[in-house]
């Protein structure tokens, strides 16, 4: 029985044995607990540190949009602003012409061509009317340059017309001497009365003529599509 016992020596042994086989696997366990703790930590930073530069891009894209957007509605802001301001430093242009043309109208009758200017303007009245008899009222300092005019309206109609024309000056009602000049054509048994006195003729130039007026000053307008 003593012979098939173990000695202490050798208990010892085999009890080191197993224990360093222990702690082997023990280490060995442990390093592969903290290779998978390591992995796994490493996933969940990558995930976070996508999920925060996700947030971020986020952020910084809102961010960007607003301050885009909020560059732009200052353009805008500015370019209506200049815009405006151009159209009102124009319109003061407009303005100043048309106010200097008024006071120079008055200057036309003045003219050494006011009686063709006055034989062009009864013209277009008998042409418009194209009655044998029409009446028209004048300044009265305008009736012996009307009779001239007459002379050579009074031809024209009958090579274009075909017939003889009638032209009563109403003295009783002329027009103010004040006034620019040019004439009141009237027609119809006095129903029909065309306004050709020079004032009239320049507002008809403001509005209708404007739009070339504008080309002429500040050429034109690339941005719009129509001009009528």
């Amino acid at each position: 029985m003593s012979s098939q016992a173990l000695s202490d020596d050798q208990v010892a042994t085999e009890l080191k044995k197993m224990t360093a086989f222990i702690k082997q696997e023990a280490l060995e366990k442990a390093r592969e607990i903290q290779i998978k703790a390591d992995e796994e930590f490493a996933i969940e930073k990558s995930k976070l540190v996508r999920s925060e530069t996700s947030s971020i891009d986020g952020q910084y894209e809102k961010k960007f949009k607003q301050a885009s957007m909020s560059q732009q509605i200052t353009r805008s802001t500015m370019a209506n602003k200049t815009r405006l301001r151009v159209l009102s430093a124009r319109q003061s242009v407009l303005d100043d012409l048309f106010e200097q043309t008024r006071g120079k109208v008055g200057d036309v009758s003045k003219r050494g061509d006011y009686v063709e200017i006055m034989k062009g303007l009864l013209l277009e009245g008998l042409y418009a009317l194209n009655e044998p008899k029409v009446q028209i009222r004048v300044r009265k300092a305008d009736i012996d340059i009307v009779q001239q005019a007459f002379e050579g309206a009074k031809k024209e109609c009958k090579e274009n017309l075909g017939k003889e024309v009638e032209v009563e000056i109403i003295g009783k009602d002329p027009l103010p001497e004040d006034s620019a000049g040019g004439m009141y054509i009237i027609g119809g048994q006095g129903k029909i009365e065309i306004n050709n006195t020079l004032e009239e003729r320049l507002r008809i130039c403001e509005t209708d003529s404007l739009p070339s007026v504008r080309v002429t000053l500040f050429g034109k307008n690339e941005n719009r599509k129509f001009t009528d």
